[in-house]
């Protein structure tokens, strides 16, 4: 069943004292960039330095069986999972690809969970997932299509709302949509007239690849500073992609060199260290692709990233993706 505004209070006592509560501050630089206060909500904060512990928690707390859990994942959700699943004393096993950087599997490891690494893409790893499901017995958790994962990412919009019921726009990342799901349908709950706007990169974007064609397709993964945004929606998605379809007002695309742009006037401006998935709302404004006519708030979703490459990043030098390279810039020239 899809989740409502009753389970995503259900989903904030569950969290309550480890995942919530993070902090909602305004961007004096991105303000005057738009006209309107422009409000970050810093899920980099969290223990796990990102937003995914909350939807992990709910979901790993509504685990009955013993054996233990598996997911896929794109890193963030696999510390998430690995997180909740220590505090219970169970076994997790993360599947990722190996487009994964090694930071995040690194970060999931220290967390005393199992990693698993095959293939090219986050398909290959959903399907050791299922294998594991199958012939060990483990609880799958979904890193999006999951009602207790939407629920518990929907505490977002849920504190988004309370601590500034003003806002007039969302500006949420979109992956395979757990986040802008549980964001839209609790904001939307809340304050029925608000625009939530869903962001990706323009390479390798698959849910907006599904909403367009009106139905879930598999897409290309490709290197991005977005890595994070990667990965597919799942042919069989039951929940994110109608969730998304019916409530996102928009969705746009950016650039690869928009994200570049963006994590650097993060830095700069802000003085914050945040994974180029986290900055595709400031993009998308900066970039001219999203008018902002109100107070508007996005969430920087976390921290996890390769610092060698956020160093090229912020000290203007090229970077190479794959078969790509995004041409550096010092901040400000």
């Amino acid at each position: 069943m899809r989740p409502v505004l009753a389970d995503v209070h259900a989903a904030a006592k569950v969290i309550a004292g480890v995942a919530d509560a993070t902090p909602l501050v305004p961007s004096p630089h991105m303000s005057a960039v738009c006209g309107h206060d422009f409000l970050l909500k810093l899920e980099n904060m969290q223990p796990i330095g990102a937003f995914k512990l909350r939807g992990a928690l709910n979901a790993v707390a509504g685990v009955r069986e013993a054996a233990g859990v598996t997911c896929c994942s794109t890193g963030n959700h696999g510390r998430g999972v690995a997180y909740a699943a220590r505090e219970r004393g169970i076994r997790a096993v993360i599947c990722m690809s190996e487009l994964v950087p090694q930071a995040k599997v690194d970060g999931i490891r220290a967390l005393g969970a199992e990693v698993c690494i095959i293939g090219r893409s986050q398909d290959d790893a959903q399907a050791e997932a299922e294998r594991l499901v199958r012939e060990e017995g483990l609880t799958e958790i979904s890193p999006f299509d999951d009602p207790l994962v939407i629920a518990g990412q929907g505490t977002i919009g849920l504190e988004i709302m309370a601590a500034r019921p003003d806002t007039e726009v969302l500006l949420v990342p979109l992956s395979g949509g757990g986040l802008a799901a549980g964001v839209a349908m609790a904001a939307k709950a809340i304050k029925p007239s608000i625009r939530v706007v869903g962001i990706s990169m323009d390479r390798g974007a698959a849910m907006h690849e599904s909403l367009r064609a009106g139905r879930p397709v598999e897409v290309e993964e490709v290197a991005s500073l977005a890595d994070s945004l990667g990965g597919g929606i799942g042919m069989q998605n039951r929940l994110s992609f109608p969730m998304c379809r019916d409530l996102l007002d928009e969705v746009v695309l950016v650039t690869e060199d928009d994200i570049y742009h963006a994590m650097q006037v993060l830095y700069y401006e802000d003085r914050i260290v945040a994974e180029g998935a986290c900055v595709v709302g400031l993009a998308a404004v900066l970039s001219g692709k999203v008018s902002v006519t109100g107070p508007a708030a996005t969430i920087i979703t976390g921290r996890n990233l390769d610092m060698e490459m956020f160093t090229r990043v912020i000290t203007g030098q090229d970077v190479k993706l794959g078969d790509m390279v995004i041409e550096g810039k010092r901040y400000g020239t």
